[in-house]
């Protein structure tokens, strides 16, 4: 039996096109946004992101280069390190590594984390001091050499305000 022929409203609707100013325009818009990821990719840096690239996925490391590990630490009076970083005193690694720049410029702010881990533990042996340390791990062909040195950023005495 012969198909009958569709009804005017369930034909295909007829195809737009572009103008050739829309065309363009539209071309003219993809050879800016290629020309900047382009520039971004050969000049560009994290801060460019999304026309430059994130530098910790797009290029490496020197695999005989130290690699840098920061921590922030509690001092007590008999002299015991105890960690405040790593999630300790509700603040994320990254989000402290962020802030090493601030933390130089105003080093009162460790006092910050030193009442938090007070306040979290309250029977922990008190703080008379924070500091921010990087260690440097030594790296022979991208494997550990078991070397480090310790280096203090920034650092804060804790006074003791009577209580």
């Amino acid at each position: 039996m012969p198909s009958s022929p569709l009804p005017p409203s369930a034909a295909e609707p007829e195809v737009l096109r572009l103008s050739p100013s829309g065309r363009r325009r539209r071309l003219s818009a993809v050879l800016i946004v290629l020309g900047l990821l382009l520039a971004g990719t050969v000049w560009g840096d994290d801060d460019a992101f999304p026309f430059g690239p994130f530098r910790m996925y797009s290029t490496r490391n020197d695999p005989n280069a130290p690699v840098i590990s920061t921590r922030a630490v509690g001092v007590t009076a008999a002299g015991e390190e105890i960690k405040l970083s790593g999630g300790q005193v509700g603040l994320r690694r990254a989000e402290f590594e962020g802030q090493i720049q601030r933390l130089r410029a105003h080093p009162e702010l460790l006092g910050l984390l030193a009442d938090a881990w007070t306040e979290d533990h309250p029977d922990a042996p008190e703080l008379v001091a924070v500091q921010v340390v990087h260690r440097k791990f030594g790296l022979s062909d991208g494997r550990p050499t078991g070397d480090y040195t310790d280096t203090v950023v920034v650092h804060l005495d804790l006074e003791d305000d009577g209580s």
